[in-house]
């Protein structure tokens, strides 16, 4: 099992190789967290049986999980983790990570972009309208000439 620390803030992935890892701002610490609002030793990670178990270690600042604060927990994929004011996206799975393909990333674009794309697609619509206009297609449904409610047949009559 394949066990990461994403990072939020978009930089480098921590692996979770090791079955006990301690996370903390003190250099014995196996993830080295160098900042203040983390404590020296902070909190254990333990992998096992495809789990990722945690426990804080009496930490100033605390750990959260998807935002309330925990003295332990079982890890979930896509959990946010949080410690101290760090923040992680758990990944857990197989081995290999599958490539994100290219038309499943999320893509910025300015103002005159977006414009473009918005012409694009009246003109699609406008076209769509134009060769729609006046052809009769099959399974379309048209008003139908007739009333809903006829009048009274017997009353007239009489």
């Amino acid at each position: 099992m394949r066990a990461q620390l994403l990072p939020l803030d978009g930089s480098a992935p921590i692996t979770i190789t090791k079955d006990l890892v301690l996370i903390g701002r003190k250099e014995d610490c196996d993830v080295r967290l160098n900042h203040k609002s983390v404590s020296k030793i902070h909190c254990v990670l333990v992998k096992t049986d495809g789990l990722l178990l945690l426990r804080d270690l009496g930490s100033t600042n605390g750990t959260r999980v998807n935002g309330t604060r925990v003295r332990r927990a079982a890890l979930l994929p896509n959990d946010q983790l949080s410690i101290a004011h760090y923040k992680f996206r758990v990944y857990l799975g197989p081995d290999i990570i599958e490539e994100i393909r290219t038309h499943e990333q999320t893509q910025q674009l300015d103002a005159v972009e977006l414009a473009e794309l918005m012409r694009q697609r009246r003109d699609r619509e406008d076209k769509d309208e134009e060769e729609s206009a006046g052809k009769h297609t099959e399974g379309e449904l048209h008003r139908n000439q007739l009333p809903d409610v006829y009048p009274d047949s017997s009353a007239n009559s009489s």
